[in-house]
């Protein structure tokens, strides 16, 4: 059973929603819960926000948040999150905003940093992973680890 699969029953089983709010991932946290047979019960859609321009007027992320921490921290996420959450009406929203690479990094927020924005009935809280590999690889285990995350809220 795979980590989606997994979540879509816990889900079902608990009966609460789910919505995505994605930059480095692409849209690849929504694609591996759509593959799931049966989803559409569960899963409410996501906002792919690539743009900061997306991030701020879809999502409500803060213009001084992108001006001061970048799209790439911990208060975007979080506001990223809470911003699907609210727009698509769910229980839980899990969002992603990191650098996949190759380029892009800096001492600071080197290639593999992503950081992760859950939102639940409860709150928002928000988590960092640094990822190891080239591109591809950065993305999949980024789409694993909110899968994970999304998992654990479904559970609690």
């Amino acid at each position: 059973m795979t980590v989606a699969e997994k979540l879509v029953g816990l889900l079902k089983a608990n009966n609460l929603t789910c919505a995505t709010a994605e930059s480095c991932t692409g849209g690849g946290v929504g694609h591996a819960i759509t593959g799931v047979p049966g989803s559409s019960a569960v899963f409410a859609g996501g906002i792919i926000s690539y743009a900061n321009d997306v991030k701020e007027r879809v999502l409500g992320v803060s213009p001084e948040t992108l001006a001061t921490v970048g799209a790439v921290s911990r208060e975007t996420a979080a506001q990223m999150a809470k911003g699907a959450r609210e727009l698509l009406r769910v229980d839980l929203a899990v969002s992603l905003t990191g650098i996949a690479g190759p380029d892009g990094g800096s001492p600071e927020k080197p290639v593999g940093l992503v950081w992760f924005g859950l939102a639940t009935p409860d709150g928002v809280r928000t988590e960092k992973a640094l990822f190891q590999g080239d591109r591809a690889r950065v993305r999949e285990q980024a789409v694993t680890h909110a899968l994970g995350m999304l998992t654990v809220a479904a559970l609690a």
